[in-house]
């Protein structure tokens, strides 16, 4: 009868009911296509498209900002965490088997028992015990395994998590190297203007001196010299505070950089292009807000569980002596066996709070996943259009310069040759300036969308660099791996 009640008892733990909603993935409206979608593009989101820039410096820089950078650790960190809390949970479901033993000596008393103790008796005894105990719940209902699934999912999800951290860290680095590169080369820009108008300013001083110019235009050209000496020191802070800012994503204090190609010798990546369903397969935050809405469906499994009985088994085995040597003899064996059932009769609407509670909480979820999603086809387009009217913004203002630079020699020749005065000069030279700082600007504007593209896309490069990172920091395996090694 025992081996019947034992056999039956276990084949309710693992194949009982369970309580709650099964998980079904939602219904997403996606979009048949891009709106700005470049027809003749290769489908390259799954390479590490940092290399192809041609910088082998930020290539160094990325590898250096994954090996050290650290909120990256703190993510690694956190799914130490969670996978502890999986495998605590997980462990609800079997029998929990403890062993324990206790030696000691009592004395009792003489005068204070209903009964005196015999002078002839000994009121000192040794007493000595060995014990296993065991409980087990029997998850009847399954709230046991819909808790597991939730510690599971959120496991899942601070993976996820990871993989997002490593998602924006690669591409705040090169983002950030890119306006450095810009940055360098505005003051290029603004040293070679300064210089020049300061020999213009000198020559123009002299003129002055000799009475061949009026101080009118002995101030105007100052005024433009100034102009362009005002730039350098702002360019300069704009530069140490990015040099600031990318040493504490490679996880440095606050120094200098190295530099690699300038920005005029950056290779364009290729545009991306890929379905709307590649987003949601790829992206990790699309796959971690998934993993929240997994654990939150079953925790409502778990609440509702809470109005079903709850069938434990408890059990003790062991010996007990008041001899030592006797304790592990026959007459020393003792054995207790007991089952409990509890089950709630009132509980003031506690119970319908906390179901009440994960539903809402459980539609929260879901709309958060939803929301990431049309978060997701919101990047990916703005990152289309971005990188498409950004070229053209550079074709036009390509063209500009070049028209500008030749209205600057032609200004000054007019000049010289006396058929126009020097504001003419001043002109061109100032819009000549303007424009080519505005071009650089546009210059890192077109590589910062390449790479935000590529960010939004979330293609197979996350996973190539999620390999990087565990290879130099010895991370934390991903999910599929933890799955494979018994994270069930």
């Amino acid at each position: 009868m025992r081996k019947i009640i034992a056999s039956s008892l276990l084949t309710l733990a693992l194949f009982g009911c369970m309580i709650g909603p099964n998980y079904k993935r939602p219904q997403v409206a996606s979009p048949q296509a891009w709106r700005f979608e470049d027809k003749e593009a290769k489908d390259v989101a799954n390479t590490a498209w940092w290399e192809q820039l041609n910088d082998p410096v930020l290539n160094e820089l990325i590898q250096a900002s994954i090996r050290e950078n650290k909120d990256l650790r703190i993510a690694a960190a956190r799914i130490e965490q969670f996978l502890g809390f999986y495998r605590s949970t997980r462990a609800n479901q079997f029998p929990q088997v403890y062993g324990g033993g206790t030696a000691g000596m009592e004395r009792v008393t003489r005068e204070g028992a209903p009964v005196p103790l015999d002078p002839m008796v000994n009121d000192t005894f040794d007493f000595y015990n060995v014990l296993l105990s065991a409980t087990w719940e029997i998850d009847v209902w399954g709230r046991l395994r819909r808790a597991t699934e939730a510690a599971r999912a959120d496991l899942l999800s601070t993976e996820e998590g990871r993989r997002t951290v490593i998602l924006t860290l690669v591409t705040a680095v090169a983002s950030t190297y890119i306006d450095l590169r810009e940055f360098d080369r505005e003051l290029e820009i603004a040293k070679r203007t300064a210089q020049s108008r300061e020999a213009s300013y000198n020559l123009f001083k002299l003129r002055f001196e000799g009475g061949v110019i009026s101080e009118l235009e002995l101030n105007q050209v100052k005024s433009e010299y100034e102009d362009a000496l005002a730039v350098i020191p702002q360019t300069e802070k704009l530069i140490s505070q990015t040099e600031h800012a990318l040493s504490v994503l490679l996880g440095r204090n606050p120094g200098p950089i190295p530099r690699g190609q300038a920005i005029d010798q950056f290779v364009l990546p290729a545009v991306p292009a890929g379905l709307p369903s590649d987003i949601l397969e790829r992206r990790p935050d699309i796959r971690q807000a998934e993993q929240d809405l997994i654990a939150a469906n079953a925790r409502i499994g778990v609440a509702r569980s809470l109005y079903f009985p709850t069938i434990s088994l408890t059990g003790t085995a062991g010996s007990a002596s008041a001899q030592l040597s006797d304790l592990f003899t026959g007459p020393a064996g003792a054995w207790s066996f007991a089952g409990q059932l509890v089950t709630p009769i009132f509980t003031a609407g506690r119970i319908a709070g906390e179901v009440k509670a994960a539903e809402a909480i459980q539609q929260q979820t879901l709309n958060r996943y939803q929301q990431s999603i049309q978060n997701a086809f919101r990047e990916v387009e703005d990152g289309l259009v971005d990188q498409g009217k950004s070229r053209e913004r550079l074709e036009a203002q390509n063209r500009q310069v070049e028209a500008l630079r030749n209205y600057a020699r032609i200004a000054r020749l007019r000049y010289d040759e006396g058929y126009t005065s020097y504001i003419e000069v001043l002109d061109a030279e100032r819009s000549l300036f303007n424009v080519e700082l505005s071009y650089t600007q546009t210059q890192a504007t077109l590589f910062k969308a390449l790479i935000n593209l590529y960010k939004a896309m979330g293609g197979g490069w996350v996973s190539e660099a999620d390999r990087m990172a565990t290879q130099n920091t010895g991370a934390e395996l991903s999910g599929d791996e933890k799955m494979s090694q018994g994270v069930k």
